[in-house]
């Protein structure tokens, strides 16, 4: 029962952590001009909505049914934090910005939560795993329009 609780934790976590990317994106690129920070979020969303998919997948195999999306109150917080952040500043550089800060925290999130299930679950540390690498290179995707002309 203790091995199925931590499972589930660990889900947990991995599964808002690419949650949380999903909703950031999802209220963010609305205000996005750039079209090719446009495109580079769109694919980001698109690899995110399938590591989620990984996730639901591995509770569905698992019969884990509580797999738990975030709570209303953190929805509320990023959309918050996206329309603060860019009501004076819409151009790119500043949403680069806003994205790498939250790329970065995800993956600050994920090395702690993969140091706090070490042996949970080696499938799940797979998946840990590619988020790692995805997030890395979303990373370096996103500093070029740090640099790009402001629009």
């Amino acid at each position: 029962m203790i091995e199925k609780e931590q499972q589930t934790k660990y889900l947990n976590a991995i599964y808002q952590n690419t949650r949380t990317a999903i909703q950031s994106i999802e209220d963010i690129i609305m205000k996005v001009k750039d079209q090719e920070l446009i495109s580079e979020l769109s694919r980001e969303q698109d690899e995110y909505t399938c590591l989620a998919k990984e996730c639901e997948n591995f509770a569905k195999a698992e019969r884990i049914e509580d797999i738990k999306d975030n709570n209303w109150i953190e929805k509320a917080r990023l959309w918050t934090s996206v329309n603060v952040g860019t009501m004076m500043d819409k151009s790119t550089r500043n949403i680069a910005e806003m994205m790498l800060i939250g790329t970065f925290m995800g993956v600050l999130t994920l090395i702690k939560d993969k140091e706090d299930h070490k042996n949970v679950s080696s499938e799940l540390d797979e998946i840990a795993d590619k988020l790692f690498k995805f997030e890395k290179k979303n990373l370096e995707k996103l500093i070029p329009f740090l640099t790009k002309e402001n629009k």
